[in-house]
């Protein structure tokens, strides 16, 4: 049995080479000629699944080890009779975790001394949207949630969803929605001229859902506005051809690596292993947590002098500072456009490894319960 899959995926070897034969290729320049003899399809986002790609292979299965699957043609793998297997929430705890520092350095740039004094307007309450919802209300954070679709399916239960409009009125706004372009919620362009007109330069609006859900020439435009808000973007239009000027304009910026952490990404893999092994009727017996390595960083200690907001903003740039992915982006800038693009996706590829907060264990000797209570919600492991 052959099995194609993106070189990205993690530990391919480990979860699969029980299985079959592994051909590692590009993932953004995986061809139909890459699959034509394979029995197994494994891919990240930056691979489009479709008919182009598949028709005339013997592939019966395949598996994306991510959230989204508008990469993936699922009318045309049903119509061929191909399984399919996806990785849903497998790293919404760390585009979380990217949230949650992004926030801090807004708050810390705003001149708050409480960053829960923050609204936060959250676009889409899905696996990552949902996610960030109960960790920000447990942080104590004004939560605003707009999910259309959530609240027609969901208008019995008393949960509170308000209008994207309402939601565009809070201090951040974080977009967490899939990219559709049909039916009654289209996503693709949502952020147009329109509404990114409604913000303001006391506003940040963070995107690490996909690209194409904000107009980019729309975005330009409004950057260019006297009273431009902040923006903050993991993902762009046109990857892994980064407009340099959007980049220019952009507040913070990261090459689509919120959810890269190394939990997220392993996670990931298990999913899909498991999901083939169901498959092919074999027992799952691997998981993700044996084959993590011990953390760089194990350990935090803070003292009866610790004030909640400084610890947790400490605490969480010691973990994940996307100021780090900033700069490496930004290099980018001297380049030309077709060593841009190379350059974009040698960022993930090689993607220095980063631990979510679970992975560190924090010390805490006479401190408040407010500050443990924070820890905890950020998901901190804690030693009293």
């Amino acid at each position: 049995m052959l099995i194609v899959a993106d070189e990205n995926i993690p530990l391919l070897d480990a979860f699969f080479e029980d299985i079959g034969e592994i051909r590692q290729v590009s993932g953004r320049g995986m061809t139909s000629e890459d699959v034509r003899d394979a029995d197994i399809l494994l891919v990240r986002s930056v691979t489009t699944v479709n008919r182009t790609l598949l028709e005339g292979s013997r592939v019966k299965f395949v598996g994306t080890a991510t959230i989204g699957t508008d990469h993936v043609d699922l009318d045309y793998l049903a119509g061929a009779g191909i399984t399919f297997g996806c990785a849903p929430g497998c790293n919404a705890n760390s585009v979380v975790e990217y949230i949650l520092s992004v926030l801090s350095l807004f708050a810390e740039r705003s001149g708050r001394n409480n960053w829960t004094t923050l609204s936060v307007g959250i676009i889409g309450a899905g696996n990552v949207g949902g996610a960030l919802w109960r960790t920000l209300d447990k942080l104590g954070f004004d939560v605003k949630v707009c999910d259309p679709p959530r609240a027609q399916d969901d208008e019995d239960s008393g949960t509170q969803f308000v209008s994207l409009d309402e939601a565009l009125t809070c201090d951040v706004i974080s977009l967490h929605t899939p990219l559709t372009r049909k039916g009654d919620y289209p996503t693709f362009h949502m952020m147009g001229a329109e509404r990114l007109s409604k913000l303001t330069s006391e506003q940040l609006l963070i995107n690490s859902s996909r690209g194409e859900v904000i107009d980019e020439t729309a975005l330009l435009a409004c950057l260019a506005e006297p009273d431009a808000p902040l923006v903050a973007l993991d993902v762009w239009e046109n990857e892994p051809a980064v407009n340099p000027e959007t980049l220019r304009q952009t507040w913070l910026a990261s090459p689509h690596v919120a959810g890269y952490s190394l939990e997220g990404k392993v996670k990931g893999t298990e999913v899909i292993y498991r999901s083939l092994c169901r498959f092919l009727g074999l027992p799952a017996r691997k998981q993700s947590g044996q084959f993590l390595p011990e953390p760089a960083l194990s350990k935090l200690a803070f003292t009866s002098s610790a004030q909640a907001p400084d610890a947790a903003s400490i605490a969480i740039r010691a973990c994940y500072d996307p100021r780090r992915d900033d700069v490496r982006l930004r290099r980018l800038l001297t380049l030309d456009a077709p060593e841009r693009s190379t350059g974009f996706d040698a960022l993930r590829r090689d993607y220095p490894v980063r631990r979510e907060f679970s992975s560190v264990k924090i010390q805490l000797k006479g401190t408040s319960r407010a500050l443990q209570d924070s820890f905890k919600a950020l998901g901190f492991k804690l030693k009293l």
